[in-house]
């Protein structure tokens, strides 16, 4: 039994938890230690035994609370070379938390781990790809500007994806935000859209994926319903029926329901 669950998502902080058997890990701890804590305590899960954590990009809606929470119960931080280095310098971690850097597949308590890159204004950033037992898998492919030619090879055919639909991209264009940041958000390195999540999301499903949720929407650029009838609306235009071909979720900025059980 696999367990999964976005217990944080969007600019004020972002965290999911995946786990099978006695593995349990997390994917960003962009909260304060005690939020994820009780985050975890919600859906019956404790951070002290959490196995790992694995970190995107540096970013402090991604880390704000990563060194208290692996300090206080020692759990080893996996990530790329140049964004440990970045946590070092920033203080997100020290010589007290065990540290590993990861660029190619590893393996953890029985879940093979699969880092990918992405394209983010921050010094690298990557999303993962869990493959856990009886060919069960998850992806996390969040803060990226474009889907990379490594997302594209290595998140197809994931059972579940937790796939970034930030702004829908007239609301940003007309929205309060300064020029700079839009056209930052809007760019390469920046954050994907609704529309470029939706064209992505076809690959996936015709491909076999079964189970999307939109992750990282913006509050100020975006609306759920928007998210979710964007990607309905293009995956309708192939065929494909919500809630018979694929399941469709969308993440609360914090999570109030249930683990999801693949």
């Amino acid at each position: 039994m696999a367990k999964i669950c976005q217990l944080f998502s969007g600019s004020s902080g972002n965290s999911i938890f995946i786990s099978e058997g006695k593995s349990k890990i997390l994917v960003d701890a962009g909260v304060t230690a005690k939020r994820l804590e009780i985050g975890l305590n919600y859906i019956g899960e404790d951070a002290s035994e959490l196995s790992a954590i694995f970190i995107t990009h540096e970013h402090y809606d991604h880390v704000k609370g990563l060194r208290v929470l692996a300090a206080r119960h020692g759990i080893p931080v996996f990530t790329g070379k140049k964004i440990m280095e970045r946590l070092y310098a920033d203080d997100r971690v020290n010589e007290d938390i065990p540290t590993e850097i990861i660029s190619k597949n590893m393996e953890l308590g029985g879940i093979e781990i699969l880092p990918f890159e992405l394209s983010h204004d921050s010094s690298e950033c990557y999303g993962y790809r869990f493959n856990l037992s009886k060919g069960r898998s998850v992806s996390v492919c969040t803060d990226t500007g474009y889907v990379t030619a490594e997302a594209k090879r290595i998140i197809p055919q994931s059972d579940f994806v937790f796939l970034e639909s930030n702004h829908e991209v007239t609301m940003l264009e007309n929205g309060p935000y300064p020029y700079i940041l839009k056209q930052r958000i809007l760019s390469r390195k920046g954050h994907l859209s609704n529309e470029a999540c939706a064209e992505f999301a076809k690959e996936l499903v015709k491909g076999g994926t079964r189970w999307l949720n939109l992750s990282h929407l913006s509050r100020e650029n975006n609306l759920p319903e928007i998210a979710r009838q964007t990607v309905i609306a293009a995956l309708a235009g192939e065929g494909l029926k919500a809630g018979y071909d694929y399941k469709l979720s969308v993440s609360k900025p914090e999570n109030d329901e249930r683990a999801i059980i693949i």
